[in-house]
């Protein structure tokens, strides 16, 4: 594992790490990390992959975890510059570095939302998405739309703006986040568009990706529905290529999987949904 630290066009410093494998297959997978989880959550599943031949890149977004400021209330940080800014570096490097690689991203939640927002996207041969979807209110379920509303309609923001930041892990929702990623992740839940609405304030090219897509959800995943992932697909990237893997507990180790536990690794066996997916690619 190589720590590198990289320097967006807008001048952050991103603290990457690239697991490089003893002998190379030539295909590279880039992580793009689900909201407020910190990059080392996936260095398992990442010594994993390299294992296996694959170069294998993680980082940590702005304003999260190894690249966080030291003040995080004064971070300018949002979900939208998380993909115009630093998930563009990322894919500016992989470019300049693994040329003749093939080239795979794997999406974890707003992860694969991030794609849409940097015409470097294209680059890739083939995305794997996990538990991600359009998160808009309407497509959770009933227990869930209630949550979602009073936490994010109410809670979320007057927290928010009383502390200047969102402590989300006082709600179980991973690592703080600066405000602008706390409004961001307000309007993929309360706006009808969800991630539509957020490509509409960048260089939306969520049309023009049209590669393979492996998409995996979990039976226990309590805020991820069919009917929000089908919005993604047939709604913000229409003309991407999908399969499909739905995962049940009773395929886990440990029964459980859920938004983030399928990284863990007590659930390695899982991964092999993955490997065998890309090494067949």
């Amino acid at each position: 594992m190589e720590k590198v630290i990289l320097t967006t066009d807008d001048h952050v410093a991103l603290t990457t790490h690239v697991f490089r494998p003893e002998k190379s297959n030539h295909k590279i997978i880039l992580i793009n990390s689900a909201t407020g989880v910190k990059q080392y959550i996936y260095y398992s599943f990442a010594q994993f992959f390299t294992e296996k031949g694959f170069t294998v890149i993680t980082y940590d977004y702005r304003g999260i975890g190894l690249s966080e400021p030291e003040n995080i209330k004064k971070s300018k940080a949002s979900m939208k510059i998380w993909g115009t800014e630093d998930y563009h570096c990322l894919t500016n490097y992989i470019t300049q570095n693994f040329p003749n690689d093939k080239k795979y991203c794997l999406g974890h939640s707003v992860g694969a939302l991030l794609l849409g927002m940097s015409r470097g996207s294209i680059i890739f041969d083939a995305f794997v998405f996990v538990g991600t979807q359009n998160a808009f209110i309407g497509n959770l379920k009933w227990r869930t739309k209630v949550e979602a509303f009073f936490g994010f309609g109410i809670v979320q923001p007057f927290v928010t703006e009383l502390l200047g930041y969102f402590p989300a892990q006082w709600f179980g929702l991973g690592e703080s986040l600066p405000k602008n990623c706390a409004y961001d992740w307000r309007t993929l839940i309360l706006n009808r568009k969800s991630t539509n609405r957020l490509l509409e304030q960048t260089a939306d090219c969520s049309k023009e990706l049209s590669q393979k897509v492996l998409v995996i959800r979990a039976e226990d995943d309590a805020w991820l529905t069919e009917k929000g992932v089908m919005s993604l697909l047939n709604d913000t990237y229409p003309n991407v290529t999908p399969s499909y893997r739905f995962i049940r507990t009773s395929e886990s180790e440990k029964g459980k999987i859920g938004h983030i536990n399928f990284f863990r690794s007590y659930n390695k066996k899982l991964w092999n949904i993955i490997l065998k997916e890309l090494t067949h690619e």
